[in-house]
């Protein structure tokens, strides 16, 4: 993993070649007779942590203090002042789309993104072209242990509880072990934004597993069904993608030999197709080769996940990234066709052209 982001940079129409071929000739990530209902209703608990007290250590801090973390750790802080929309939350859980790793309201695809996460949290001290991964022979509970105790500044103890109790929260007032892992790796210059990203997605994903085992009756829960309405029945014309705070010229868009990003996260990894959402950066939409995505996901509790994390890690040193073409969120004849069908949940199978449907 010492090569970079921009290890190779490829044109807007050479990517749009490779992956409409690719699609054509290896097919979808779906196979036939998958159905994703994601209008079924499910209860999720949201729950949080109390951060009361961390909110009032940082406030005790001087200006020194707090300029300390944010050049080690970035805009961590600000994330102990978001206010969870429980509703909407709930609501959007509904509209997760595991098999894409995207949300799909209708007919629109969005996603979180590499470049996004990477812009909000702002980690200058990290280096963007060393990724996290679990290290194949983990280091045992009591070494971990003596190196957060060997912390000399206060700002690391304290960015241990951000990440332990608000970028990955297990259990409500405990940090776990996994958490220490990544953050002795920190130390080392490695950026923590794909496992970030990867465990977005796998908790979206697992809420709608839940779904699937649980699915409960609708509520009379006038906030969470006016968003979930209003989420439904969303159509292109009515989302613009709007980040002023993000300008870029190129984004990622596969590694090594995945057809797309795989994500590692702390307790297991997951993938997804940036292509999918090129109109969020008023590029051309076309359709993205998206075979494997599916199952892609795994935990670490596998016997064979080492295997697997090396797979991944040996992909993040050949990085592929795609110029970024401003023509609007205009959609490709075949995009607009491929995506009706998986829509309208008529997935043909993965040997199957997507175009020839």
């Amino acid at each position: 993993m010492e090569k970079g982001f921009l290890d190779k940079v490829e044109d807007n129409a050479a990517v749009r070649v490779w992956a409409e071929t690719t699609q054509r000739e290896k097919g979808d990530s779906l196979t036939e007779g998958h159905v994703s209902e994601l209008w079924d209703f499910t209860r999720i608990s949201v729950i949080q942590n109390d951060l009361r007290e961390m909110k009032e250590v940082w406030d005790q801090w001087d200006v020194e203090t707090k300029q300390l973390f944010y050049c080690n750790y970035g805009d961590l802080p600000y994330l102990l002042s978001v206010k969870v929309d429980k509703y909407l939350f709930r609501a959007l859980a509904q509209f997760w789309n595991p098999a894409y790793s995207c949300f799909t309201f209708g007919k629109v695809d969005l996603t979180p993104t590499v470049e996004e996460y990477t812009t909000l949290l702002w980690c200058p001290k990290f280096q963007v072209d060393r990724v996290y991964s679990r290290a194949a022979c983990v280091p045992p509970l009591l070494r971990k242990l003596m190196n957060i105790i060997g912390m000399s500044e206060q700002v690391d103890v304290f960015a241990l509880g951000i990440y332990g109790l608000v970028v990955f929260p297990k259990a409500l007032g405990h940090i776990d072990e996994a958490v220490s892992d990544l953050f002795d790796r920190l130390s080392k210059g490695v950026t923590p934004v794909p496992a970030i990203l990867a465990e977005t997605f796998r908790s979206l994903s697992a809420c709608r597993k839940t779904e699937e085992l649980v699915a409960t009756p609708r509520r009379d829960d006038i906030s969470e069904e006016r968003w979930r309405e209003i989420l439904q029945n969303l159509q292109d014309e009515d989302i613009e993608w709007r980040a002023p705070w993000l300008i870029l010229d190129e984004i990622l868009y596969r590694c090594g030999d995945f057809d797309w990003v795989p994500l590692l996260g702390i307790w297991g990894a997951i993938g997804y197709v940036p292509l999918l959402e090129s109109r969020q950066y008023r590029s051309r939409q076309f359709v993205p080769a998206t075979l494997g995505l599916a199952y892609s996901d795994f935990s670490y509790s596998e016997d064979n996940y080492k295997k697997k994390v090396r797979e991944v890690s040996n992909a993040w040193n050949q990085t592929h990234r795609m110029r970024i073409l401003a023509v609007g969120p205009t959609m490709t004849p075949e995009y607009s066709q491929w995506r009706d069908q998986r829509v309208n949940d008529n997935i043909p199978a993965s040997n199957r052209s997507a175009f020839d449907l």
